[in-house]
């Protein structure tokens, strides 16, 4: 049976890791890997998730299986999170919450309960969006659209196409928003342009589908999901997918929630039943560690100011890079200055898939064809090197 298979392409990132790993050059830097560094070039534990794991250790009395919802405190802890604590929605009735392994896990069965919705669901996404968008959405059944939204030439937002591709969208169509922190591009939305899009998606009967996987790391845990928080204030309707990967982390520990907002507490019981019946297909239930390790630390006072703290100072460094970023290139004739206008870990550089290839190969210097580089791979002491390589290949 197996003999039909063809071997499919390796995934872009997952390839350029593994070049990465082989290359031998000790002057080595990788900025493709969507990770977050610390100025070692490591992914720690943060602190707060090393105290959480000793009390469970100290404290967990069991691995029963916690069913398809997960865990209710970590649900309620991710709302109050993303929501805001004092948020109404929280106790309304209308808000369905499902633990899942990872963000990914959280999309996919948003996608499969949309194909539950309507069997020809079309969801917009954006162009350029994360790579894994349109595979988990597509692999549902989901059609696919997308909406223009960086622009090259300014290097950010291109709202007025954006607004017009989205005035095609017919009612019932899905709109998939980046909550902060736009992957691959660093490009957000302000609260001007949320409240623009919020209107559209109001007017059109269109439902808003918010992916939010770096709040804190943008400009603030509160900052991130304003606009996140004005849409689930003004809509009837409402999907949102969360990670804990990068702001917790918890990478390998596949921690993701999905939530949904329905109009009316009866649609809301009707959706759970339909959702968690659909999680039950596919992988039953979510793992258990990550999200009791969110859900201690987002209950305990201590640790919560303690994780705040960190979060904060992985935020500030990404920041201080860009600007340090930007700096060292002004000093080498070019512009780079929209790098410090963006947001969160990732931005494009704007150079030629054939420059990036000249990087790698005369620099060893690692990110991925589209220029797309993750900020927090650079560090003090590399900054000068890329800056010197890049003034190379460009000019």
């Amino acid at each position: 049976m197996f003999e039909h298979l063809k071997a499919l392409p390796q995934d872009p990132i997952l390839g350029l890791l593994q070049l990465f790993r082989n290359d031998s050059r000790p002057e080595k830097i990788d900025l493709g890997v969507g990770v977050y560094k610390d100025a070692q070039g490591n992914t720690p534990v943060m602190n707060a998730v090393k105290l959480a794991e000793q009390r469970l250790l100290e404290q967990e009395d069991t691995k029963a299986y916690i069913g398809p919802a997960g865990a209710a405190g970590f649900g309620r802890a991710m709302a109050g999170l993303l929501l805001g604590d004092s948020n109404p929605l929280i106790d309304s009735g209308r808000l369905t919450i499902a633990q899942t392994p990872g963000g990914c896990g959280a999309l996919r069965m948003a996608a499969e309960f949309l194909k539950l919705c309507s069997a020809d669901t079309t969801v917009w996404v954006s162009n350029p969006t994360w790579g894994n968008h349109i595979p988990l959405l597509g692999g549902a059944g989901l059609n696919i659209k997308q909406y223009s939204y960086y622009s090259k030439e300014t290097h950010g937002v291109d709202f007025d196409a954006m607004m017009e591709d989205l005035q095609q969208a017919k009612a019932g169509d899905v709109v998939l928003l980046h909550g902060c922190c736009h992957n691959p591009s660093g490009a957000d939305l302000n609260i001007e342009q949320w409240q623009a899009v919020t209107n559209l998606l109001v007017d059109k009967g269109l439902l808003p589908f918010v992916d939010i996987a770096y709040q804190g790391l943008g400009l603030g845990l509160d900052k991130d999901a304003a606009g996140l928080r004005l849409l689930a204030e003004q809509v009837p309707e409402l999907i949102i997918a969360a990670s804990c990967s990068k702001n917790f982390g918890l990478y390998r520990e596949r921690t993701g929630a999905l939530m949904v907002l329905s109009a009316n507490e009866a649609q809301a019981a009707n959706g759970a039943s339909q959702l968690f019946s659909a999680i039950r297909g596919h992988y039953s239930m979510p793992p258990s560690h990550g999200a009791a390790v969110v859900e201690t630390i987002l209950t305990d006072s201590e640790l919560r100011a303690n994780w705040e703290a960190e979060l904060t100072e992985m935020t500030h460094r990404i920041l201080g890079l860009r600007e340090q970023f930007v700096t060292e290139m002004a000093q080498h004739g070019l512009d780079f200055s929209f790098i410090a206008q963006q947001r969160g870990m990732f931005s494009f550089l704007g150079i030629t898939p054939e420059q990036v290839l000249q990087l790698r190969n005369e620099h060893a210097i690692y990110m991925i064809d589209s220029s797309r580089v993750n900020v927090a791979g650079l560090s003090t002491e590399n900054i000068p090197t890329v800056a010197n390589a890049l003034k190379a290949v460009i000019k």
